[in-house]
């Protein structure tokens, strides 16, 4: 992984590359179809809504736009930052896709994570000479980008640059400033995002992963890089990445909650409910590291020793992101999707006899979570972080599809579901 766009070849000679270079040909682009991108749990088990859909009706302004999934939501990385997905191959012919209008929709997708801190990961490969939008627009769309939106992406990872996209970036750098230069890094194999993110939550297209394996192929044995490693069984005392039900047995007095969730949760109530942005900003993944580190040898933690709010709210989010099932778990996730078509009146009980559906220590484990979070957000006028905020903080982490894949359609269904949980928990929880 590497960050070279501050290499300067002067304007003219970039300009004199710019016009050698060529964008894949017509008959690269004769890749196999991609798989359906919609996660298993949107596909196999729907009943409310058409599979080969988004979930965006077809009158919504952004339906053009958001049916081709070239923006996707993944979750949060691992220093606890929201990531965004754009994928290059994704984006139709230029004369059928309105740029103005994908524009005004990334700008939408972006406005629900610029209050906290997020990161971008650009696919470009599959950008081709038909579907490349204009030098004139991208010069545009940059500058339509003001402070909100730069100030808080604190990564953006090209993955498989060309001397295409690295001599553009060239162009562009008298209208980059330095700072949002430093935070622009190239990335040659998949393998090395997951220094960055789990990659198996990431929506990767197909064609992505398969050029990605023809260029590992093309190497020699000696410069493959390192493939992301196997999944290990888990360790004896390990609290990380286990089911609920584990925890309980290994827990020596059988909680129902674990004590991950119970650690980060008292020390945030005693110490984060004041905070300006508690869960909107990152931590130090070397912290992060430790910390789950020493939970997963059978450690106590204690962070009042730490004294770090920030590191706690992203232990929290990151150990219900690593559960094997989601706390909501697969079994809810098409009524939960489907929640928005239940009336207003009705809502209330449905919640209610969704969440008592669920597993004994899920159930627990989510009214400890979301009462925690009504006091959070009953704190906001200080803190900032009301039901709507948190919904979008919390909503990824508690619900995704049998694959760890999120496509951006069913964010807002989670995110609406989460935050009238937080509205209504008072009458859910009774």
């Amino acid at each position: 992984m590497s960050s070279e766009l501050l290499v300067d070849l002067g304007d003219d000679a970039a300009t004199a590359q710019l016009g050698q270079l060529k964008l894949s040909t017509l008959e690269d682009q004769q890749w196999p179809p991609d798989e359906s991108s919609l996660s298993k749990s949107e596909t196999e088990n729907s009943q409310g809504f058409d599979p080969g859909s988004p979930h965006l009706p077809w009158d919504h302004p952004f339906y053009d736009i958001a049916r081709h999934q070239i923006i996707e939501v993944a979750g949060d990385d691992n220093f606890g930052r929201k990531v965004i997905v754009f994928s290059a191959c994704r984006l139709p012919p230029q004369h059928q896709l309105d740029h103005q209008k994908l524009l005004m929709y990334l700008k939408a997708t972006l406005d629900q994570y610029v209050e906290s801190d997020y990161t971008l990961i650009y696919f470009h490969h599959g950008l081709t000479s038909e579907n490349k939008p204009s030098f004139g627009w991208l010069r545009e769309a940059y500058k339509e980008f003001d402070r909100k939106y730069k100030k808080n992406i604190k990564a953006l990872y090209i993955v498989h640059p060309t001397m295409f996209i690295k001599t553009l970036l060239i162009l562009f750098k008298p209208v980059i400033s330095f700072k949002f230069g430093r935070k622009i890094n190239y990335v040659s194999y998949l393998s090395e995002l997951e220094d960055v993110v789990k990659c198996d939550q990431l929506v990767i297209p197909t064609r992505v992963r398969e050029y990605d394996n023809k260029l590992r192929a093309s190497l020699k044995p000696s410069s493959l890089p390192s493939m992301s490693p196997p999944h290990s069984p888990p360790l004896p005392e390990q609290l990380f990445g286990v089911s609920l039900v584990m925890l309980r047995q290994k827990d020596p007095d059988n909680h129902l909650v674990p004590v991950v969730m119970r650690d980060t949760i008292s020390f945030l109530s005693e110490q984060g409910l004041d905070i300006e942005g508690i869960f909107r900003r990152s931590a130090n993944v070397t912290l992060v590291k430790e910390v789950q580190l020493k939970y997963n040898s059978g450690a106590t933690v204690n962070f009042r020793d730490m004294e770090d709010v920030h590191l706690a709210a992203v232990i929290l989010k990151t150990f219900l992101r690593e559960l094997p099932e989601p706390l909501l778990t697969y079994q809810l996730y098409n009524d939960i999707v489907n929640f928005t078509s239940v009336s207003s009146d009705n809502q209330a009980e449905v919640m209610k006899t969704l969440v008592e559906s669920l597993p004994e220590e899920n159930y627990a484990s989510l009214r400890y979570l979301i009462t925690f979070l009504a006091r959070v957000s009953a704190n906001s006028e200080v803190n900032k972080m009301t039901n709507s905020n948190l919904a979008v903080v919390f909503g990824p982490n508690l619900l995704w599809g049998r694959d760890n894949a999120m496509s951006l359609s069913a964010i807002g269904p989670i995110n609406n579901f989460t935050r009238t949980l937080l509205d209504q928990q008072h009458l859910v929880f009774t």
